[in-house]
């Protein structure tokens, strides 16, 4: 991501624990402090397990959403905080 302003999408519908934190993870390290993600699920654990990520690795869970049809939306801020 190259203008800290976008905000990317990661879709990760369809995958199930533990794919959708372990992705989130792994996305989140190629990024700088600053930027953020929306990821997308349709996993229900991932209601706890994203922003258990969040709280353990110091990231800002910014926003979190579930739509209708039961799919979670988080926006993630990437800190300084090594992942």
């Amino acid at each position: 991501m190259s203008d800290r302003n976008e905000v990317e999408e990661y879709d990760l519908r369809g995958l199930q624990c533990p794919l959708p934190v372990l992705k989130t993870r792994n996305r989140m390290r190629k990024m700088v402090a600053g930027e953020s993600i929306w990821i997308f699920t349709d996993d229900p654990l991932a209601g706890l397990d994203i922003p258990n990520f969040c709280n353990e690795y110091a990231q800002d869970l910014v926003d979190q959403k579930t739509g209708v049809d039961g799919e979670l939306r988080f926006l993630v801020k990437r800190t300084d905080t090594k992942l």
